[in-house]
């Protein structure tokens, strides 16, 4: 009977002791990833969403941001990317002044240098966030 009672202790109290350190390691899924890259600037600008709502900024000088969204901001974002449709990815075009845009979402990823008008609002949305929530020290 000791050994019961004894083990109905233990369990509870290792399972919790345990809970943070799989919190920690689980990894964090992306909802979408827009990157901006070329034009005359050098652009290489990232903006990385996961579907807890935080956000991953960076751009080719300056640290990498982290921060959350409100959850006005998320509702907007997830109804743009509910119109969405990636399509196929474009061709470079000739010349070197284009800013290709790379969306990534779900398991598909297209890139493109004319925005098609369903990338629209999540492009116009996604730079809002970064010029938002993006500062540099």
């Amino acid at each position: 009977m000791w050994r019961i009672v004894l083990l109905a202790g233990l369990v509870p109290a290792l399972s919790t002791s345990m809970v943070p350190a799989q919190a920690e390691v689980a990894p964090r899924q992306v909802l979408v990833e827009l990157r901006k890259e070329g034009g005359f600037a050098g652009l290489n600008d990232r903006v990385t969403v996961y579907g807890n709502g935080c956000v991953r900024l960076s751009r080719r000088t300056g640290p990498t941001v982290g921060k959350c969204l409100t959850a006005k901001e998320k509702r907007r974002l997830r109804g743009h990317l509910g119109h969405l449709k990636l399509g196929r990815s474009q061709r470079a075009p000739q010349g070197a002044d284009f800013i290709k845009y790379t969306l990534a979402y779900g398991k598909r990823r297209a890139g493109v240098y004319d925005l098609p008008p369903t990338w629209r609002p999540v492009v116009r949305e996604l730079d809002k966030i970064m010029e938002k929530y993006w500062a540099p020290d």
